[in-house]
């Protein structure tokens, strides 16, 4: 069993606390030095009390799972002998009251473009089967229970 930890941590500034009126910008630390500038999502805490500029916890489930999703694929690719220039994917994700009434993150959709150089390029269905293969791998979409989607483009360079 492998073991993850990420530090989080937030201080009071100068303003009040009571009754809500102060910052949630706040940092996240990882055990490789990574340092993250955080914050509640604006739509749900209004600014001044929410940095717009930092990431908040929904953009970081969205970009996690695309992330997972990658270097899986990136993996399936090399061991089949592909050659990928480059991959993209401009995810998304939609908050909305879940199955118990509650918001939640109810849909998360992939949408990666990939790059692969004439060398040694896939065709269509086998790009469709390695993403089916890193959605079935990927720990994150394992361990969450959004309906995720993936929505893949590719290309081949010349």
């Amino acid at each position: 069993m492998t073991g993850y930890s990420a530090t989080v941590s937030w201080k009071q500034g100068s303003g009040p606390f009571a009754g809500g009126r102060y910052s949630r910008a706040h940092i996240w630390e990882f055990d490789g030095g990574a340092v993250v500038k955080a914050s509640s999502s604006p739509e749900a805490v209004p600014l001044p009390y929410s940095d717009a500029s930092a990431v908040d916890p929904e953009e970081a489930l969205v970009a996690s799972l695309a992330s997972c999703h990658m270097l899986w694929f990136l993996s399936i690719a090399a061991k089949r002998g592909f050659w990928v220039q480059s991959y993209r994917d401009h995810a998304s994700g939609v908050l909305a009251p879940g199955p118990r009434g509650k918001l939640c993150m109810t849909t998360v959709t992939l949408r990666p473009h990939t790059v692969f150089t004439s060398t040694k390029a896939p065709g269509a269905e086998a790009v469709a089967a390695m993403h089916e293969e890193a959605h079935d791998e990927c720990y994150i979409a394992n361990s969450v229970t959004t309906r995720l989607t993936t929505v893949p483009t590719f290309e081949v360079s010349e």
